[in-house]
């Protein structure tokens, strides 16, 4: 999850660098829903006492 929210920050980065600002907003807002979900999952599977399966 943290990979994919770093791909689309790095796709809003270029995107913002080139002049498209829609792609980059949306790229930018896709990054922090996806950090937000991977770190609620984080906190949850640490509470827990789980592993994600690799």
């Amino acid at each position: 999850m943290m990979g994919w929210a770093l791909t689309f920050l790095i796709i809003a980065l270029v995107a913002g660098l080139l002049g498209f600002t829609g792609i980059a907003g949306t790229a930018a807002n896709i990054a922090w829903i996806l950090f937000v979900v991977g770190l609620v999952l984080a906190v949850i599977l640490f509470i827990t006492g789980r592993r994600p399966r690799v």
